[in-house]
């Protein structure tokens, strides 16, 4: 029977032993096998070893719904991160439509905002520092609207096309993962 592979990785080496060495102090007698799996997985920050494992499945189909997806979604995932932040603008106008709808998606759905409240989630959402441009395209894309004199905003309501649902599909998961 083959056993599932679960990876672990601590990021500081150092902190994983002193951890262990605490849990390990604090048996009256030598663990058992399951014991030390989750001492292992509290070290690694997990509540448990179960905890570790629900995490490595959830990323296993987070990844396996990235590899299903069409190749014209595919081809657009490169101007993401692996925290789902759009990391340049595209230079096709078609592409820059696409992406815009990933902003549209971090926006809240209802209520009216000021120009400060829809910034941060824009500014959240890219790493290349044009926030202002986002605002400015959602509004002429017709995703965003916002009173005359700019003082509020608010989210229009919109259906993407099937694979721009899909990007914005891949790109929660990236975003929940990073969270």
């Amino acid at each position: 029977m083959s056993r599932p592979i679960y990876p672990f990785y601590s990021s500081n080496i150092s902190e994983l032993a002193r951890s262990l060495k605490q849990q390990w102090a604090e048996q009256a007698e030598a663990p058992g096998h399951l014991q030390i799996l989750n001492m292992l997985a509290k070290a690694a920050g997990f509540a448990n070893f179960q905890h570790l494992r629900a995490s490595c499945e959830t990323v296993k189909q987070q990844e396996a719904q990235e590899a299903a997806v069409a190749p014209a979604v595919k081809r657009l995932l490169r101007h993401f991160d692996e925290q789902g932040r759009l990391l340049r603008w595209p230079n096709k106008f078609s592409e820059q439509q696409v992406c815009l709808w990933a902003a549209w998606d971090v926006l809240p759905p209802t209520g009216e905002y000021s120009e400060a409240q829809i910034n941060e989630p824009l500014k959240q959402c890219q790493t290349f520092n044009d926030h202002v441009m986002l605002r400015r395209e959602l509004v002429s894309m017709k995703l965003l609207d916002r009173t005359i004199d700019g003082r509020k905003y608010w989210r229009l309501d919109g259906t993407p096309d099937a694979d721009t649902a899909s990007l914005l599909a891949v790109l929660r998961g990236r975003r929940a993962r990073a969270a």
